[in-house]
């Protein structure tokens, strides 16, 4: 899986993110609030369509990406906990479910095959085709099962936490002038150096994932404390990112902290760490860089409500409460 996510592999999936952007965009209400954050869903879904699904049929795409919106919407609710429970997924809104997952699967199922059959699959650059043509050491490749719980994996990390961050980065940046004048004076130079700071300082402040656990396997010591195997250890991430030894004035949005050195390993970890960390951060941060440079040097935006959400407050919903209500107009 980590060939697709480094290099000049990566480099491909610039063009795609912009034409995307671009394309969501076109489709922007001028001069009346809207809610960002469903536009930023719907930018990372179509990314993920494109660069990870390739899905080139534009019917199969069109019922693929109402099939993968619906099963989004679902497993996003917190009474998606009830899948787990056997005895619940009876009930009629897990009956509902078990359709939606069974008609993208029967979708996917359909892609994996014309893809097998593709002559041209060893020049595609989409993920899917890579993942179907890659070979293990013994020279077998990955089942359909395999493939689509691949993909799925892939959809449900990539496509909400990215969405929520770009959502949550514009938001900071609409309630800081200052940060937002500096980086659209930087923007027009060309220089990205400043726009990476906005993005890893918005990660710190804003993590999309506020902890991250491990299952232990074996004995070990954390914090003077010993603890056996099948315990529970949850990484706090939000409390280390407002660490106000790691960061002065923890909860100020402070790009220009991380243009001197770069983020510590162990008190920034919005992707996690270790052996464990996501796959993914390298293609999120891709997306990040290239969707907010489209967006800001092609519209100009306010945030409808003067008002910033707290910074010293998180609550159990992990994107913006209000949606990041803005106002867009064309750039003058």
């Amino acid at each position: 899986m980590l060939p697709p996510f480094h290099g000049e592999r990566m480099r491909a999936y610039e063009q795609t993110i912009a034409e995307v952007t671009d394309a969501e965009l076109a489709s922007w209400p001028t001069g009346e609030p809207f809610a960002l954050h469903p536009s930023m869903q719907a930018i990372t879904l179509e990314v993920i369509m494109r660069a990870v699904f390739g899905v080139s049929d534009p019917a199969r795409r069109d019922a693929l990406r109402e099939g993968l919106a619906a099963v989004l919407a679902e497993s996003a609710s917190p009474a998606a906990i009830g899948l787990t429970v056997g005895a619940l997924r009876r009930l009629p809104r897990y009956r509902r479910f078990a359709r939606y997952t069974e008609r993208v699967d029967r979708l996917l199922a359909e892609e994996v095959a014309e893809r097998r059959r593709d002559p041209e699959l060893g020049s595609r650059e989409d993920i899917l085709s890579m993942l179907v043509a890659a070979e293990f050491d013994d020279g077998s490749r990955m089942g359909d099962v395999e493939l689509r719980d691949q993909l799925m994996t892939l959809l449900l990390a990539g496509h909400e936490t990215t969405a929520t961050a770009l959502a949550w980065s514009l938001d900071l940046l609409l309630h800081s002038p200052p940060v937002l004048e500096r980086l659209l004076a930087e923007l027009e130079t060309g220089d990205g150096e400043y726009l990476d700071a906005v993005i890893t300082e918005a990660l710190r402040l804003r993590p999309v994932v506020p902890i991250t656990g491990r299952l232990l396997r074996e004995p070990a010591e954390l914090g003077g404390f010993e603890h056996r195997p099948g315990t529970v250890i949850l990484a706090a991430i939000y409390m280390a990112h407002t660490n106000a030894e790691s960061f002065p004035d923890p909860f100020a949005f402070l790009p220009e902290r991380f243009l001197a050195e770069a983020p510590g390993t162990y008190s920034w970890i919005p992707f996690g760490g270790g052996t464990r960390r996501c796959i993914g951060a390298a293609f999120a941060l891709l997306e990040l860089r290239v969707a907010l440079s489209t967006i800001l040097r092609s519209v100009s935006l306010e945030p409808a409500d003067p008002r910033p959400e707290p910074m010293e407050r998180r609550n159990v919903t992990l994107s913006p409460a209000r949606g990041t209500r803005v106002v867009a107009r064309p750039l003058a």
